[in-house]
């Protein structure tokens, strides 16, 4: 395939950001991670943002997931580099206060089979609950079963090699897990994950070897 002129890859990429701005669906390209990397207008508006302001926010911190088990198989697809469809179960509270809930849809996306691959999501809004008639969620707890088995095993000293042999996560798998702890709990490094970890009951006080708290 012949190589595009540079002012030719200029023309098309600004005729796609042009459109990607004038859809009326709310889309957003994130890394890996989930880390928001465009956002346009439509997404944008559900926060109340400019599509500037969602850039650098974690999509799973904007949109709260249903199940957290769906993100779990959706975040070990992605280290493996599966190429599929995947969608999420979410619901978020809209500017006005409104509870809104629906379905987030992403896709992997990248130059070519090699690149580092993002994820084009887009949302879908099924429905609303009115802010005076509010549908209490789920207590949801403060970490996953993943996450709790992970905390248990550095608790005991594992390295992340051995936390991922263990759980049957890749590394990559391991480190995703604790970065989201990291920012959920506001934690400075792996032994305030800890600390953090039990005293919010996810891990149980006085066992040894460290072990995690029967979830709710």
């Amino acid at each position: 395939m012949p190589d595009v002129p540079p002012e030719s890859a200029v023309v098309w990429r600004n005729r796609a950001m042009t459109l990607f701005d004038r859809i009326p669906m709310p889309i957003a390209v994130c890394d890996v991670y989930g880390t928001i990397v465009l956002a346009n207008p439509a997404m944008a508006a559900e926060w109340g943002a400019t599509p500037g302001g969602l850039r650098g926010r974690d999509v799973l911190d904007l949109f709260q997931p249903q199940q957290a088990t769906q993100v779990e198989r959706i975040a070990e697809a992605l280290r493996l580099r599966h190429r599929s469809r995947y969608q999420i179960s979410v619901r978020w509270r809209a500017p006005g206060g409104t509870e809104r809930y629906g379905e987030l849809t992403a896709d992997p996306v990248s130059d070519t089979i090699d690149a580092t691959t993002n994820l084009l999501v887009l949302l879908r809004v099924l429905g609303e609950h009115e802010p005076d008639t509010p549908t209490p969620a789920p207590a949801e707890p403060p970490a996953t079963g993943a996450e709790a088995r992970i905390l248990a095993l550095l608790a005991g000293g594992a390295t992340t090699a051995h936390a991922a042999r263990e759980t049957g996560l890749t590394v990559d798998g391991v480190n995703y897990h604790l970065r989201r702890l990291t920012r959920r709990w506001n934690a400075a490094n792996r032994t305030e994950l800890v600390a953090r970890a039990y005293a919010l009951g996810v891990l149980t006080p006085g066992a040894w070897p460290p072990s995690a708290a029967p979830l709710d």
